[in-house]
């Protein structure tokens, strides 16, 4: 019963989002932005939803239970479900599933976009491990923890290509990268 509930919340929260990614998809084109990454998006959207059926067969096919560590795992949870929100609420109409690009639009430096380029991803990332682990489907941890790596090593330079080409986005992450080479040197 917790299972079904636990599922069907973070379905329907991702069916939500995806409306999201629709509407500031349309907003956005209508403003001039371009798409990129097609050819590979078909595979993100296949990974995603077969993360889901793997984990759903895996926890009733094999009669995995919640985890014994179950309490844990869901604050973490629960701090990645915050960190979404406060990616998606930060980058506001330019949030999207797609790479979807405005020419010339300000690179957004605020919320966790100050301390990383692509925390969306780390949290699905975390997410991809977590939601598994609290029901103990671990083959579906690390079968979609490795797909999200290999789609990730596709996605983000797709992306990073299409900002850099488009916007300021090298210089608005410069100082970022002058911050790291400071740590490592102390």
């Amino acid at each position: 019963m917790i299972f079904f509930m636990f599922i069907t919340v973070i379905i329907f929260q991702r069916v939500f989002e995806l409306l999201i990614a629709k509407r500031n998809e349309r907003q956005m084109k209508r403003r001039g932005a371009l798409e990129f990454g097609q050819s590979h998006y078909k595979f993100i959207v296949f990974v995603h939803s077969m993360f889901f059926v793997s984990f759903i067969i895996e926890v009733i096919c094999f009669n995995k239970e919640l985890s014994s560590s179950w309490a844990v795992l869901l604050i973490l949870f629960l701090f990645t479900q915050a960190g979404r929100i406060w990616a998606l609420f930060s980058l506001g109409s330019y949030w999207n599933t797609k790479i979807i690009v405005l020419p010339y639009a300000d690179i957004v430096k605020k919320g966790p976009y100050r301390f990383m380029k692509h925390p969306n991803y780390t949290i699905v990332a975390i997410e991809f491990i977590i939601i598994p682990f609290m029901f103990q489907a671990y083959l579906t941890a690390v079968l979609f923890t490795i797909l999200n790596a290999i789609i990730l090593f596709i996605r983000i330079p797709a992306e990073e290509k299409a900002l850099k080409e488009l916007t300021k986005y090298e210089e608005a992450f410069s100082n970022m990268h002058s911050i790291s080479k400071n740590y490592k040197k102390v």
